[in-house]
C-alpha cells in the first residue's frame, strides 16, 4: 500500500474510530452509521467540501447535513478533525449535560452543524429548502462574470430517511423544480432498527427517485473512495438532483454486530469495539486516538477554507464595484439587517363595523411588506387564494424562474415546513407558509424543529376556529392553538382585527428568537374604532387594557383573542350599561404577554380582581393561567359541526351573553 494509500486508510479509520469511541464512553448512542459510512463523509469532506471551519457561516459554502441525525458522532470527528471549534473533550463528552455534542445535531449549537437533525426526513428536505434559497439568491444577486452565490447542498440520508413521508414531499418538489445544487448520498445498508429493510422498505429506491426526476446512480461498494468521488463529480454536471444509492455495512468492521441491527443504535461494548480495532489494524489504545499525519491532513482545510474565503471576499469587493447597489443588498443580507424603510408603506385600517376577514387583511399586509421586504419568499400548500399568500404582480418560482417568490408547495404541508426550515438556516431569505390551522397537525414535527432551533419562519394559519363552518369539525380547528402554545418558543399570534393583523405581521419580522404562528379568521370581524380603544401596537405586549368601561375600578376582567375580541366589546358595552365596570383586554399572543414584567402584567390583570372571564373559539385549556381559580373560560371543548357559522358559535356558546351571563355570576 502506497504512503498515501495508507494516509487515507487511516484517515477513514480516525472517523470510524472517533464516532465509535464517542458511542462507548456515553454508553449511549449510535455507532452503526457512522462507522458504516465513513468513506461517504470522507469523501464528502476531503474531496468536494467547500466550507471555512475558521468561519461557519462563510455565505458561499457549501452546505453538509446530516439527516440521519442518529449517527451524530460522524459529523462531530469531522468537524473536530477539519478544525471547527470543537475540541476533542467536547467529543469525549459526547451525549453529557452542556457539551456541544448532544445526542442529535442541534443547529445554532455546534459550529458546523448546519441544521437540527435526528428526526428523520426533516434534513432530507431541509436541504431542499437551502437549495432553494441559494437559486433564489443566486438568481437574484448572480450576474454575467459575478458568481458570488455558487455552492452545493450535500446530505448522507438513510432507510429511515426514505421512509418517511416527509422526504417523499420534499423529494417530489425538487425534482419539479430541476434543483440541481442538490447532491444526497444514500447510506443503503439495509438495516434498520427491527432488522433487514426487507421486513417494510422493499420497493426500488432508485426508481422512485427516478421517478421524481432525479438523476440517481449506485456506487455498489460504499469503501470505494474513487467511486464515490467519480460519482460526486457526476452529479455535480448534471442538472437534476441526484441520489446516489451507496451499498454499505451497518456497524462496518465489528466482529459479530456489522451488518445487523445489533450495529444501529447501542453501544458496541469493549470487547466488540477492541474487535473491530484489531481488524482494522487500529491501536488498541488510548481510546480517541488521531495519528499527526491524520491530524495534518485534516488540518488542511483551514488554510484551504481562508483563502477560499479570501478569494470570495474579494470577488464580492469586485462585484460590488461593477454593480453597487446590487453590492450594497447584499451585504445587507449577509449582514441580516433589515431595508431601513421596511416598515414604510404598511395600512392602517380605517374603523369599520362590517370589517373583514383578518386573512384578507393578512394578505394586503403581506403585499405591502413584499413591496419593499424582497427578502420575504414563501406561499402556500395548494391554499394561495385561501391564505391570501399570493405577493401580488410576481409570479410562480420554478424551474427556470428561481427569482420569483411565490411558491406552490403542493399539498405537501409537512414538506413545506420543512423545507422552510431549510431556507431560513440558509439565511438572505424571510420565508413564510400558508395552509389551514387544522393542517398544523401534519406540520408538527417540523414546527417543533423550528422552534427547538429558533428559526425565523413565519406560518401563515388560516381558518383559525369553527368560525370555518360548513366545512364541519374535519376542517375545524379547536386544540390546535393549544397545541401550538405548549410548544416552547413558538409565539402564537391571534390577532382580534385588520390592524392588530399589521401588529402581528410586524411583530413575526421581528421575531429572531423562534418561529411565529399567524392565526387567521376566515370570517369577518370589525374594524376596531382605535379612538376609543387603544391602539393595535399594544399586541406587541400579547395582551393589552383595550378600555375600561365605567366609572370605577375594573370589578370584572374579559379578555379574549381573535374574532371573540367583538364578542367582549359587546358583552362589556351591555354589562357597563347595567352600572358594572368593566376591562376589556385583547390577549392576541400569551407568549409575548408572558415575557413582559409582572408590574406590566399586574397593570394589565390586577390580581386583586379575580373575576375574569376569557372567551376563545377553541380549547379553554391553558386559559386558566390568566383566568385564575376564581375566573371563568368560556371554549369550545368539543369538536366542531357543520353548519353555517353564526349557528355554530350559537348552538356552543361562544357568545356575548354567554360572557354577560358569567360575568353577572361572578358579580354575584
Amino acid at each position: 500500500m502506497s504512503d498515501q494509500a495508507d494516509l487515507q486508510t487511516r484517515a477513514i479509520n480516525t472517523i470510524r474510530f472517533l464516532s465509535a469511541d464517542g458511542v462507548q464512553k456515553a454508553n449511549s448512542g449510535h455507532p452503526g452509521l457512522p462507522m458504516g459510512a465513513a468513506e461517504i463523509a470522507y469523501t464528502v469532506y476531503t474531496k468536494h467540501l467547500r466550507h471555512n471551519p475558521k468561519n461557519p457561516n462563510f455565505f458561499n459554502r457549501d452546505r453538509f447535513v446530516l439527516s440521519g441525525g442518529h449517527g451524530s458522532m460522524l459529523i462531530y470527528s469531522l468537524l473536530h478533525l477539519t478544525g471547527y471549534d470543537l475540541s476533542l473533550e467536547e467529543l469525549k463528552n459526547f451525549r453529557q449535560w452542556g457539551s456541544r455534542t448532544p445526542g442529535h445535531p442541534e443547529y445554532g449549537l455546534t459550529p458546523g452543524v448546519e441544521t437540527t437533525t435526528g428526526p428523520l426526513g426533516q434534513g432530507f428536505a431541509n436541504g431542499v429548502g437551502m437549495a432553494i434559497a441559494a437559486e433564489h439568491l443566486a438568481a437574484r444577486f448572480n450576474r454575467p462574470g459575478h458568481r458570488l452565490i455558487d455552492h452545493y447542498i450535500y446530505a448522507i440520508v438513510t432507510d429511515g430517511d426514505l421512509m418517511e413521508g416527509v422526504s417523499s414531499e420534499a423529494a417530489s418538489l425538487a425534482g419539479h423544480l430541476k434543483l440541481g445544487r442538490l447532491i444526497y448520498l444514500y447510506d443503503d445498508n439495509q438495516i434498520s432498527i427491527d432488522g433487514s429493510t426487507d421486513l417494510a422498505f422493499t420497493e426500488n429506491r432508485n426508481k422512485r427517485f427516478e421517478a421524481y426526476g432525479w438523476h440517481v446512480q449506485t456506487v455498489l461498494n460504499g469503501n470505494d473512495v474513487e467511486a464515490l468521488d467519480d460519482a460526486i463529480r457526476a452529479a455535480k454536471v448534471d442538472q437534476r438532483p441526484s441520489l446516489i444509492s451507496v451499498k454499505t455495512q451497518i456497524g462496518y468492521g465489528l466482529p459479530t454486530r456489522a451488518g445487523t441491527a445489533k450495529a444501529h443504535g447501542e453501544p458496541p461494548g469493549v470487547e466488540e469495539l477492541e474487535g473491530a480495532k484489531k481488524a482494522l489494524g487500529w491501536p488498541l489504545e488510548p481510546d480517541f486516538y488521531i495519528p499527526e499525519d491524520v491530524a495534518e491532513f485534516y488540518r488542511k482545510a483551514l488554510e484551504a477554507g481562508s483563502t477560499l474565503e479570501a478569494e470570495w471576499q474579494a470577488a464580492l469587493a469586485e462585484y460590488a464595484a461593477a454593480y453597487p447597489d446590487l453590492g450594497a443588498e447584499l451585504k445587507r443580507i449577509l449582514t441580516g439587517d433589515l431595508p431601513a424603510n421596511w416598515q414604510e408603506g404598511l395600512p392602517t385600517f380605517e374603523a369599520d363595523a362590517k370589517g373583514q376577514a383578518t386573512r384578507a387583511a393578512s394578505g394586503k399586509v403581506l403585499n405591502a411588506l413584499a413591496d419593499v421586504l424582497p427578502d420575504l419568499i414563501g406561499g402556500s400548500a395548494d391554499l394561495a387564494p385561501s391564505n391570501k399568500t399570493w405577493i401580488d404582480g410576481g409570479e410562480s418560482f420554478q424551474d427556470g424562474a428561481y427569482g420569483n417568490r411565490n411558491f406552490h408547495f403542493g399539498v405537501r404541508e409537512h414538506g413545506m415546513a420543512a423545507i422552510l426550515n431549510g431556507m431560513s438556516t440558509y439565511h438572505g431569505v424571510i420565508p413564510y407558509g400558508g395552509t389551514f390551522l387544522v393542517f398544523s397537525d401534519y406540520m408538527r414535527g417540523a414546527l417543533r424543529i423550528a422552534a427547538l432551533s429558533h428559526l425565523h419562519t413565519i406560518w401563515v394559519f388560516t381558518h383559525d376556529s369553527i368560525g370555518l363552518g360548513e366545512d364541519g369539525p374535519t376542517h375545524q380547528p379547536v386544540e390546535h392553538a393549544a397545541a401550538l402554545r405548549a410548544m416552547p418558543n413558538m409565539t402564537v399570534i391571534r390577532p382580534a382585527d385588520a390592524n392588530e393583523v399589521v401588529e402581528a405581521w410586524r411583530a413575526a419580522i421581528l421575531n429572531h428568537s423562534g418561529p411565529t404562528a399567524l392565526l387567521l379568521s376566515r370570517q369577518g370581524t370589525p374594524t376596531l374604532n382605535r379612538e376609543i380603544f387603544s391602539p393595535a401596537d399594544g399586541l406587541h405586549k400579547g395582551g393589552y387594557i383595550l378600555v375600561d368601561l365605567g366609572e370605577g375600578d375594573p370589578e370584572v376582567i374579559l379578555m379574549a383573542t381573535g374574532t371573540e375580541v367583538q364578542l367582549i366589546v359587546e358583552a362589556g358595552q351591555k354589562l357597563a350599561a347595567e352600572g358594572a365596570n368593566v376591562r376589556l383586554v385583547s390577549f392576541p399572543s400569551w407568549e409575548l404577554f408572558a415575557k413582559q414584567d409582572q408590574a406590566y402584567q399586574d397593570s394589565v390583570l390586577p390580581p386583586d380582581v379575580t373575576a375574569r372571564i376569557s372567551i376563545e373559539a377553541g380549547v379553554s385549556m391553558g386559559w386558566e393561567r390568566w383566568v385564575g381559580p376564581a375566573g371563568k373560560m368560556i371554549g369550545v371543548d368539543r369538536f366542531g359541526a357543520s353548519a353555517p357559522y353564526k349557528t355554530i358559535y350559537q348552538k356552543l356558546g361562544i357568545t356575548a351573553e354567554a360572557v354577560v351571563e358569567a360575568a353577572k355570576d361572578l358579580l354575584g
